[in-house]
Formats: C-alpha cells, sequence, structure tokens
C-alpha cells in the first residue's frame, strides 16, 4: 500500500528574500526553497530541492547562491552549492557538472495567497 502524497506549508512567498532559500522541514527531510525573481522584479517561481549537499555531504544547499548558467541547450536557473561551489538546476535537481551529484527536486505551489507549499510523497 502506498502513502498517499500530502501538502506540507512551508511559509509565505514575502517571508523568502528574493532570490534565496530557505531550509523547512518536510517529513523527515529537509528541503531547501527557493523564490527567484527577475532583474526587473518579476516572480520567475518557487522551486524545492533537497538541502542536502551530495557533494559536500552537508545540509546547505539552502544557502547557495542563485543563478542562471548558459547551457548547450539554453539557459538553466541554478543553486550554487556553499561548498563546493557545483551548479543544480532548480527545476530538475540535475547537477550540471556530474549526474552523481544530483538531488531530488520537490514539487512546490505558491498559490494566490502568497503560501508556499510542497508536496511530501
Amino acid at each position: 500500500m502506498t502513502e498517499a502524497a500530502h501538502w506540507t506549508f512551508i511559509c509565505h512567498r514575502d517571508d523568502i528574500v528574493p532570490n534565496t532559500g530557505v531550509a523547512a522541514k518536510v517529513g523527515s527531510a529537509q528541503v531547501a526553497v527557493f523564490r527567484v525573481v527577475a532583474p526587473d522584479g518579476t516572480e520567475d517561481g518557487i522551486f524545492a530541492l533537497d538541502n542536502f549537499d551530495v557533494r559536500s555531504q552537508a545540509n546547505v544547499l539552502s544557502r547557495g547562491l542563485i543563478g542562471e548558467l548558459s547551457t548547450e541547450t539554453g539557459p538553466v536557473l541554478v543553486v550554487a552549492s556553499p561548498i563546493y561551489k557545483n551548479h543544480l538546476c532548480l527545476r530538475s535537481g540535475r547537477c550540471l557538472e556530474d549526474d552523481a551529484w544530483s538531488v531530488k527536486a520537490w514539487a512546490v505551489t505558491c498559490g494566490d495567497d502568497g503560501l508556499i507549499m510542497v508536496r511530501a510523497s
């Protein structure tokens, strides 16, 4: 029997400074939730990844730097790990330097009321 997925309230969108992340507990996991805002002030989105950086073996990704890297397939929104600076795609969790360092991307939503929710399964 599988457990049904449920949504966990994290915080309000305005509680996260633009282009930064926060750490939150979802079930027994630590999740890094990021708010990305374009230079013109428009919201680019809310993203959630495991907070655990596989390469450094530490829960630090929520403190990483947000950016955009140019790749062969186009620009990719990333977070750079604060320890070894490997880049993780905010949409998929894929590490751009080495797939072995990829992390889980979590389903996340932010409603019109600004409430950020992450889905745990």
